[in-house]
Formats: C-alpha cells, structure tokens, sequence
C-alpha cells in the first residue's frame, strides 16, 4: 500500500495510521481464543482457521500521536467534530516505536478522544484465557494494502478554496501530510460528475473524432489541479490518482443526454468507441503537462447506471459484455500503445452486487483480462450482497486481479439525513465496511468527496451527503467528523468487537479494535514472540495497539499468488 490512513499510513510502513494499512506492509492474521469455544474461517474457505473466534482481517498500518489536540466543538449528535481553522487545527506527530517489551495504544472514542496516545509494558507470560483473547498467527499473511483516500470532485474542490490560504493549508496537510492521516489514494472524476456545479465534458464539440478542440476545464486548471499539486508537495510520498469518467460526451451517446438510459453509438472497434478510449489518453496527456501522473483509470463510473430510465446524472451504459469488448478492442489497446501504458485499468467500479457474474464475463475473456488490472466496487448496495458470496469468490476465481473500493459516502440514502456534524455511528459504518472489504481480499478503500458545505453540496443535481469534512466558509472553518478519525484508525466490526492485525515493514506489530457496542469489553493480545496484554476497549471506540517484534520471529507468509504482489489477509470479528 503506498500509504495513508487514520494516524498516518505510509508505504514502507512509515509512521502508523490509526485503521488505514499502509502500503507495502503485510497483515497478519489473529487468532482469537474465548475458553476454548467457536471456530473461525478464512474468507472464501470453508476450513477451520483458528479456534475460539472468526477470522480476521490483517494489513498493515502505520500510526500517529496527538499533537496538536482537538479543538472539540458538539452540535448535539453524540460526538464532538474538531474544528480547524486559519490558525489552528489539530495535528499527528510520527511516532516513534517503544522499546521491545512495550506497547503504545492510540484511542478515539464516541466520549471525545481523538487518538489519544497511552503506554503500558507487555506481560512476559501467558496467562490462561478467561474471557476474550486475541493471538498473533504470524505463520498467515495475505495481501498487502494499496491505501486509502477520497475523491477530489468539483464541489469537493470548491469548498476547500473556498477557505482563506491558511484554513485551505490546515484541510490539505489534514489529509495528505505527516500531520495528517496521509491519504495516498486520490480518485479524479474526469470531467463533470453528480458533484459537479454544471455539465460538462472536455470534448463538446459534435463529430470530433479526433478530439482536436480536447481540452481541460477551470473545474481543472483553477481548482482540481491547484488543490492535487499542494497535496503532493506535503505528501511524504507519490499521491496514487486514479481517474473515473462519468460520461462521454452527448454527441458520442445513443441518447444524446448527459443523463438517462444511454451507452456509446456503435458496436466496439468503431469509431466511437475508437474516440472515446482515446478521450482517457488525452485526459492523461493533459494533467501530465501539469506534472501530475496517474496510478491508475477505471473504464467508467457505474456502467449499470446507464441502463437505467431517467436516470438522475450523468452516466454511460454497459453491459459487462460490452465493457469487456470494448477494453478488449478499444480502451486496452490505447492505453498499451500510449505514453500511459504502465497504467493500471479498473474494471466494473460499480456495486459489488454485481460480481462475480461481472468478473466471470469480462476476465474469462483472455485479451480483455490481458489489458486489466483491478475491479472496483461501490458500497451502496452492500446490504444486497454479502462479502463473502461476493468479493471473496470474486477472488478465489480470479486471484491475479486485485479488488479496490472506489467510492462510499453516508447519508446518500433517500431516508437518511445530509450532513450530521459529530455523528459517530457514520464513523463506525466507514470502519466496518473498511475491514469487511479487506478481511475479502480488497487491497484499499477510497471514501467519495473529500470535503462538502454545511448541507452536504453544492451540486448540479441538488442531492447532498455527508462528508469526513465539512466546511463552513462564512466563518472560514471546516470540521473533522467523526468519519475522519475512524478513517485514520482503522478497524471495524459485526458484533462486539472487530479487530485486525498488521505486520509492519519495519518488523512491527499492529492491532486494531473497534467496540461499537454501548459497553465496554474486556479482552487480552497475545503475541508469541513478545508477550500478553491485558486490553479493555471502552464503549463506542476504536483502538489501535504497537509493538516491536524481535527480529527472526515467526514470519512465514502463505503464499496465495495476486497480481503485482499484492496479497491478502483474513479477517476478525468476533461477539463476546
């Protein structure tokens, strides 16, 4: 993973984050032992892995301390959101490892701990268990994590230069810099999209087959860009950008609207598929020439939408055949054959309800397969499609392709309210499906906007959603929910307790535990290798736990083959 996180991920585990992994580092699994009762399976395998517990998720993390403390500040939701602004705002220093023998816990919690920092020494013996314990299992390793970020969207984008330079710097070190949670992922919305102010794409002039009146918008020169190239300079490594098209333009579509049931004219290898596989290299042409390189392009956002009558925004439709031959003969080829051709290609970037009937079409074709290097999945309708029956068979069938969650946001339902400053519970849902995802083999989670206005836009379309950041421009402030602390923590649960562990780069271990119940539960860590801790997690919080190993310690990974290297770890979540 190259890095980003609650506390602080890094690559080459550098500095711990508080529930992000970090890149290139491997997790470990957990065993969980509760008097000798319960069993735990690895996901997608019906074996028996560890007694007494479920599996458990591991990637790596990497974690900060407090610095600068949280200017708490309630709006009567349950938890406070801490406010930053031109002259101040809470930050993370690196952390630095205790001795071998100790521990370091960073805890938030739904009271008003935001990372707070705390030592204690590891035990030497292991005591018998008398309740819940969790156990290093360092034999098992899985897969490495890629990171974790958001998308910089138009209002994303206009609400954080809406702030004056220095509130604007505070928002930007927050996420990206050594003070911050350091994300590394960044997904770039190519041309307009739901969270934009207006339509519109970069190729509007009608029979452009050659796209020779291409050109980037001030969406990208006046805002996006400016916002990607200061993350950049206070990044501690390479930002991973990703782009994602929610539309080709109206002249190329079969209904000849932004919005509504449509898809691209012709049949793929023609020329409209021709001209729109070479509207990415294009968009990657342009934001070269502003020294921004990309990791990474999906072949579009939610291609199901575009089948969809009436259809509220901007969308184009696919069917995973069309997608398929339309990368096989089209996008594929342009990508290869352009300056670009080290980029990775994301399939589906869609609901994962889809897969793996969606996988199972396009991969099982063997020159599209050739061209792709990732499937993309949405969360919206996670409640229709369990991770195992989904994610985790999507893998076991196609292991060389790794999955990554491309976009999330709460309060996106009809019935939920927008934005709901200091919500915990919304904090809890982005942990819990963050360990769901990678305790199923998924190698990185991407939240949607970065930051929204007090009612959760502007936008085009009218419809809001919550954000990790809200700005309040009128008084030159943004707050960091709730959302924002469990993205830089990391863990998540499905009873009482859920908990991953990660093996860092440097050799150490990290633990992290969420509790969502409303009472505290008592529990113990136990490595082999170093020794016993006796744990309590407090209602409502989420935990992370450090720890030197000595060196030669048990480290013999499975080996499970992944594209690029990446691997992956089961998962923990367990009811006391």
């Amino acid at each position: 993973m190259d890095g980003l996180g609650g506390v602080r991920v890094g690559p080459e585990a550098q500095g711990l984050t508080l529930s992000l992994p970090s890149p290139g580092t491997w997790s470990r699994p957990l065993r969980s032992q509760n008097s000798g009762t319960g069993t735990g399976t690895a996901p997608g395998s019906g074996a028996t892995m560890w007694s007494g517990g479920a599996g458990l998720l591991s990637w790596c993390l990497f974690l900060q301390a407090v610095a600068g403390p949280c200017a708490a500040r309630s709006f009567g939701h349950g938890s406070p959101v801490c406010e930053c602004s031109a002259s101040y705002c809470d930050t993370v220093d690196p952390v630095v490892l205790p001795e071998l023998g100790s521990f370091v816990k960073y805890e938030s919690s739904k009271a008003g701990r935001r990372l707070e920092r705390s030592e204690g020494r590891v035990r030497r013996d292991h005591p018998a268990p008398d309740g819940l314990r969790l156990t290093l299992n360092p034999a098992q390793r899985f897969q490495k994590v890629k990171g974790f970020g958001g998308a910089i969207s138009d209002s994303a984008a206009l609400n954080i230069l809406a702030l004056s330079p220095e509130a604007k710097s505070n928002l930007i070190k927050s996420y990206f810099s050594e003070e911050g949670i350091e994300y590394n992922l960044v997904r770039v919305p190519m041309a307009s999209c739901d969270f934009s102010v207006r339509l519109y794409t970069y190729a509007d002039w009608p029979g452009d087959f050659q796209l020779k009146n291409f050109s980037l918008t001030e969406e990208d020169t006046k805002l996006k860009i400016p916002i990607l190239q200061q993350a950049q300079a206070v990044a501690p490594r390479p930002l991973s950008l990703y782009g994602s098209p929610w539309t080709s333009p109206v002249w190329m579509k079969t209904n000849g609207a932004m919005t509504g049931r449509g898809s691209l004219k012709g049949k793929p290898g023609g020329r409209y598929h021709k001209t729109w596989a070479n509207y990415f290299i294009r968009f990657l042409d342009e934001y070269a020439k502003h020294n921004l390189t990309f990791w990474a392009v999906t072949a579009g956002n939610e291609p199901t939408a575009g089948d969809i009558i009436l259809y509220p925004f901007q969308c184009l439709g696919f069917s995973p055949e069309h997608q398929r031959d339309f990368i096989a003969q089209d996008l594929g080829p342009a990508l290869a054959n352009s300056s670009h051709q080290g980029i990775d290609l994301i399939m589906l970037d869609d609901q994962r309800v889809m897969l793996p009937y969606w996988a199972e079409v396009v991969l099982k074709d063997p020159v599209a397969a050739g061209y792709i290097n990732g499937i993309g999945i949405h969360w919206y309708l996670d409640f229709l499609a369990p991770a195992d029956m989904t994610l985790s068979m999507t893998h076991q069938l196609f292991p060389k392709y790794y999955l990554l969650s491309t976009e999330a946001s709460t309060g996106s339902y009809f019935w939920e309210p927008r934005v709901v400053l200091g919500d915990w519970n919304r904090g809890n849902k982005y942990s819990h499906s963050i360990l769901s995802n990678l305790n199923n083999y998924v190698t990185g989670w991407t939240d949607w906007n970065l930051a929204l206005d007090m009612q959760g836009g502007p936008n085009w379309v009218n419809v809001y959603v919550d954000s990790p950041v809200i700005v309040d421009s009128a008084n030159d402030l943004f707050y960091k929910q709730p959302m924002f602390y469990h993205m830089g923590h990391f863990s998540s649960q499905r009873t009482s307790l859920e908990y991953s562990a990660f093996l860092r780069p440097d050799g150490a271990a990290v633990v992290v535990v969420l509790n969502r119940s409303p009472k505290e539960v008592a529990f113990g860590l136990s490595d082999p290798d170093v020794g016993y801790i006796k744990a309590v997690a407090p209602a409502d919080s989420i935990q992370t736990y450090l720890w030197k190993r000595p060196e030669g310690g048990q480290e013999r990974p499975s080996h499970s083959p992944q594209s690029q290297g990446r691997r992956r770890w089961p998962r923990g979540s367990r009811q006391h």
